[in-house]
């Protein structure tokens, strides 16, 4: 589920120069022209500045409402996600659509990891994501793969230990990153690398 997100008059964009005013049904851009990629990280820069503003928004906890019909399980408490799409988007197109690890580029299977998980106040900002594997995105999300503040791959030695298993894994121990971000401010956050390591990594 995504919310709108209302700039303020002053962060208003203005509108590009090869827009018509004879058009009445809208225009589409891609990021992967020129006008549109300027767009897009325009508005990306001015997202950082509202998390702030909209905290209590984006941690509001829904419950979810009894019902009449048959229940299977215990009722649950879900957490809106806003913006979750916006930020998948951002950052599959700034990895050019390759995981940063191994440098698959099936699409289906690459994921938008963020660093920082959402619930714990990481940002729904490219900074915060990176584009990894369906099966190294859990991994990291387990803490069993980090990346350094230096994008450096790190595997822990838990997985051997664990499951007896990991040679597809560990080939990328102490490795760089395949692929990163050619926009700086869209590189992964090194103070949000530092926190996965440090609270996240069973190293």
């Amino acid at each position: 589920m995504n919310a709108p997100v209302f700039f303020e008059r002053k962060d208003w964009i203005s509108v590009p120069s090869n827009w018509s005013n004879s058009i009445v049904k809208g225009k589409s851009y891609s990021t992967e022209d020129q006008i549109g990629k300027e767009l897009w990280n325009r508005v990306e820069r001015l997202l950082e500045k509202y998390p702030i503003k909209m905290q209590e928004l984006l941690h509001e906890e829904l419950s979810v409402e009894e019902e009449e019909s048959p229940k299977y399980g215990n009722s649950i408490l879900t957490k809106v996600r806003i913006g979750q799409g916006a930020f998948r988007v951002g950052v599959i197109d700034a990895y050019q659509r390759r995981c940063s690890i191994s440098g698959e580029k099936t699409l289906p299977v690459l994921e938008a990891a963020h660093i920082k998980p959402y619930s714990l106040t990481g940002q729904n900002a490219i900074s915060n994501g990176i584009l990894l594997r369906s099966d190294m995105h859990k991994l990291f999300d387990q803490g069993y793969i980090t990346i350094t503040p230096n994008y450096q791959v790190e595997i822990s030695n838990r997985i051997k230990e664990e499951f007896e298993n990991g040679r597809e894994y560990y080939q990328h121990h102490g490795k760089g990153l395949l692929f990163l971000p050619n926009n700086e401010i869209e590189k992964p956050n090194r103070n949000y690398l530092r926190w996965h390591n440090e609270e996240r990594y069973k190293g």
